[in-house]
């Protein structure tokens, strides 16, 4: 049920999916104006008509040199005939969002990126495109809009934009190194330049770029003249799907103005409460021209800057501290744990040191191990018993652990105590812990009359204790216990012994000294029976630790036991003595039952970890992550293992389009390739297993620097509490595909709209400069069932709608209020059914695809409002609650289908909220 990994920077065999990749641009110059786009249209491209009868015609179109038609060659129709006049052309949509595109048999085998539709004459007819790729369907879309906006004044438009902002800050970069005014600097000069703009371009590249200019100028020498440095700037410096973006939303102008990066940063990127004064302070912050500063303009380099910057991260910045309530029961958070945190290899032969506590501890770790066993001098020791490790002393950990504690995060340090030790060397680790950590020991005896431990904010700048704790009624300075020894267990898996019954470990006795003891408050050791013994018997404020293989067979057998007794007690799972290596097992394996404490092997990278780094980033990185309320309330009921939708959980889809990738590194200790790097990118989706899932772009050959993907996936996560989404860029090489970078980011902290992702290596540092572009949308998905063809567009019958059913508790007083609920509940769901309907109609009327908002709809929308002499058709009330849309005399018929059907999402939508205020 997991995705594989593609992380753990092993060469892997798979199944292989060679693509050819279609993205490299129809002419060597990179696309950066109107004028690019226009000129290529002219030139023709070879583009896919499609019919309402399922047939495909290729067809050569182009654009008349004079701009007023669009054409296409062969027809059958006479020349007159095969041609659009771009005039009488309404709307240019992208994707697959016409009639003809949903009802088309193949409508499956045509990428959404790829595909646009040409919007003409009076009755809205369509004309229906593929193009050989997402950048090619770019230029015609760009180009044919700005040909509607300027019409026959295109020419001019074009002339004036050729001066212009961008080009004059080039110019002014080049005159403050060209100080003496020759006309022309030294090319290492201009490569530096060049460089200092744009961090992430490989010297060599730049240089390269250079030559080929000269070279192809039959040029001697190697002066860099303004004109040729302009030239290569553009070439290098532009990303064509960033300046396509930018003209989605600048009105066909070569910058965004204050309003249209207000409209950008509301209607793509989820910003609320925008104003000029924001949008203002971006472009101030971002635009690299003086021109662009003092006019409020956002040119592509400062809209590129603006992108790449932090502030557009896929990371919701909101999670960087910590956001999530820190007063419920410590039970109810999962806290990031290490297993055997002295060692830096591997458990069986590494070496011990105390640089292991502090990684961890710096990395936001919660809860450590010690593993204490006598030691020379009198002075106890830490290391895995019945191994090879070697050996650190005790006071030495214990005095890291106070420097060290609080460094990350003021929530508690728990420290799980495996004590090997003689009654006299158990004394000296009293002292130890006493004297250095003084007051921060957590001591006070737990509350019998609570049924809860206290949260992680009573307990903050506290060190609890997990240990063996002598019973009540033990009236002596020492007594003996239980002992726990995982070293033991190891030891007996390394001797092959007792295979079958992993839990099979004979019960040891040892004694434990009472001092020691008492320093054990909420977090007492205890052996685990069985769940209905734990029920009954077990006290809040103990802990039972699972071997995995013991753990995981609770998964598997008791899934809905094992979610609630960690609604009370708190669980800690350790790796297998079997992972000699010091390998990871899954975590979500065990955070989907509710255990807390999923002890990870720090010092072994790779995708288990990346899990759990990535996890923690949720809050604050303080150690502690809120439980999903499904996981935290006494009525509820939840199996790990489902594999449907959650009840009481609605589900999400996750839109995910991997757009380009940039300066990806060759990936470490390749060689067989040189510096050629063939990226993909995976997406993988972990989670409980009815979430998990994973797809992947094609390969883009030879381009490391900045490939171009434009693919779309689409995710339905059924619990979005627990889910957590993967980017991973591999090579692609017969030999095995060679890991270069990763990123990893809980669902609930994705931001939506157009973000970057930035890669971490496979011991997760930051890879300078290389990151992903991609564009993330969420939407709601109610009623059940599989997405069709269109994704969001399900539409549901009432006799196919799941009703939410309330549970019988058997007491008569609660179940008799709740049976008055269930007529309004059937009510709701309904309305809300209705008006998601309604929406999928709306979007679609709009020409835009399931993944739109309503307010992309409205803009959308909106320039048909106006008739031909700019008198309205349509005008938006703005008085009710919610805004209306009134017509204004004889308007077109798909028009009043427009009104119809926002009338039917307006309506319900009112009713719903008066209902839900009414019962509330």
């Amino acid at each position: 049920v997991h995705p594989p990994s593609h992380g753990d920077g092993t060469k892997q065999k798979r199944e292989r999916k060679k693509t050819v990749s279609f993205s490299s641009m129809p002419t060597e110059k990179k696309i950066s104006s109107a004028s690019d786009c226009i000129n290529s249209m002219v030139e023709g491209s070879e583009l896919k008509k499609v019919r309402s009868n399922s047939r495909i015609y290729h067809r050569y179109f182009l654009l008349d040199a004079d701009m007023q038609s669009l054409r296409w060659e062969p027809s059958k129709k006479d020349s007159e005939k095969a041609k659009i006049d771009i005039k009488s052309i309404k709307e240019v949509r992208t994707g697959k969002n016409t009639d003809i595109f949903r009802s088309n048999g193949i409508s499956d085998q045509i990428s959404e990126d790829c595909a646009f539709s040409v919007i003409y004459g009076e009755n809205y007819e369509s004309l229906d495109l593929v193009a050989n790729s997402a950048d090619v369907a770019n230029i015609w879309v760009t180009g044919l809009r700005y040909l509607i906006s300027y019409g026959k004044h295109t020419l001019d438009m074009l002339e004036s934009s050729q001066d212009n902002m961008r080009t004059s800050w080039v110019s002014q970069m080049f005159s403050e190194i060209d100080v003496d005014n020759l006309g022309h600097i030294t090319l290492c000069n201009a490569v530096q330049c060049i460089r200092n703009l744009n961090p992430g371009l490989k010297t060599s590249k730049i240089e390269l770029k250079f030559k080929e200019l000269h070279k192809s100028k039959d040029k001697a020498g190697t002066e860099v003249t303004k004109e040729e440095f302009i030239e290569v700037f553009h070439e290098l410096c532009t990303r064509p799907e960033i300046y396509f973006l930018l003209v989605q939303f600048s009105s066909n102008k070569e910058f965004l103005d204050t309003k249209d990066l207000m409209m950008f940063l509301e209607a793509e990127q989820g910003v609320a409460h925008i104003n000029e004064e924001i949008s203002l302070e971006i472009i101030h912050k971002y635009e690299p021209s003086k021109e662009g500063q003092e006019k409020g303009w956002l040119s592509i380099d400062g809209f590129t800057n603006y992108l790449m910057s932090p502030d557009c991260y896929i990371f919701d910045p909101e999670h960087k501290k910590v956001c999530q309530d820190m007063k419920q029961p410590l039970s109810h958070y999962f806290i990031n744990s290490s297993h055997n945190t002295y060692l830096i290899e591997d458990q069986f032969r590494g070496p011990s040191d105390i640089t292991g506590y502090i990684r961890a501890l710096k990395m936001g770790c919660r809860s450590v191990e010690l593993d204490v066993w006598d030691g020379p001098d009198n002075e106890p020791v830490i290391y895995t018993g019945h191994t090879m490790t070697s050996q650190i002393v005790f006071r030495s950990v214990i005095d890291i652990i106070n420097k060290y504690a609080f460094f990350a995060s003021e929530y508690p340090l728990i420290l799980c105590l495996e004590n090997h030790c003689s009654i006299k060397q158990q004394k000296v680790m009293v002292q130890h812990m006493k004297k250095l950590l003084g007051d921060k020991l957590y001591t006070t005896s737990p509350n019998v009359e609570e049924s809860y431990l206290p949260s992680p904010d009573v307990l903050k700048g506290k060190i609890l204790i997990k240990a063996k704790k002598l019973s009540s009624n033990c009236s002596g300075v020492e007594g003996d216990v239980t002992d726990e020894d995982e070293g033991a267990e190891m030891s007996q898996r390394m001797g092959k012994e007792n295979m079958e019954q992993p839990n099979n470990v004979p019960v040891k006795r040892f004694q434990l000294c009472k001092e020691l003891s008492e320093l054990v408050s909420i977090c007492k050791s205890v052996q685990f029976k069985e769940f209905q013994v734990s029920f009954q018997v077990q006290k809040y404020w103990e802990v039972c630790s699972f071997n995995e293989v013991l753990a995981s067979k609770y998964a598997n057998e008791n899934p809905g036991d094992f979610v609630n007794y960690n609604k009370r007690f708190l669980a800690r799972v350790f790796p297998s003595p079997m992972r000699i290596d010091s390998s990871n097992m899954n975590p979500q394996d065990f955070w989907k039952c509710g255990c807390q404490i999923v002890a990870m092997n720090f010092q072994t990278p790779g995708l288990m970890m990346d899990l759990n780094i990535g996890w923690f980033r949720q809050n604050g990185n303080c150690g502690y992550v809120l439980r999903p309320a499904i996981m935290r309330e006494e009525v509820s009921f939840f199996s790990a293992n489902t594999k449907d939708s959650v009840p009481g959980v609605s589900p999400q889809l996750l839109h995910i389009k991997i757009i380009s990738g940039q300066n990806f590194p060759k990936p470490k200790g390749s060689g067989a390739k040189g510096d050629v790097v063939d990226p993909y990118v995976y997406v993988e989706i972990h989670g409980i297993p009815a979430d998990c899932a994973e797809q992947r772009t094609k390969t883009v050959h030879q381009n490391g620097d900045a490939p171009i993907f434009d693919e779309s996936f689409e995710f339905q996560i059924n619990l979005p509490e627990l889910a957590m989404v993967r980017f991973v860029v591999l090579d692609d090489d017969y030999i095995g595909d060679e890991f270069i970078g990763q990123y990893t980011i809980p669902f609930e902290c994705l931001q939506t709209g157009y973000r970057h992702v930035p890669l971490q290596s496979l011991t997760g540092e930051v890879l300078a400069h290389a990151s992903l572009f991609v564009h993330v949308a969420i939407t709601n998905r109610r009623g059940g069932g599989k997405p069709h063809k269109r994704g969001l567009s399900v539409r549901k019958g009432k006799k196919s709608r799941e009703y939410a059913s309330l549970r019988t508790l058997w007491i008569k007083t609660v179940d008799e209020v709740f049976k008055n609920a269930q007529p309004p509940i059937r009510d709701a769901t309904d309305l809300r059914e209705n008006m998601q309907n309604a929406v999928v109609s709306f979007k679609e009327l709009c020409g835009l695809s399931s993944v739109a908002n309503l307010m992309q709809c409205m803009l959308a929308v909106s320039p048909r409002f106006l008739g031909p002499d700019n008198t309205p058709l349509v005008v938006l009330n703005l008085s009710e609650q919610y805004p209306t849309m009134e017509l204004q005399g004889i308007v077109p018929e798909v028009l009043k289908k427009i009104v119809t059907t926002y009338d039917m999402v307006s309506c319900p939508l009112s009713v719903y909220v008066a209902w839900v205020r009414e019962i509330s």
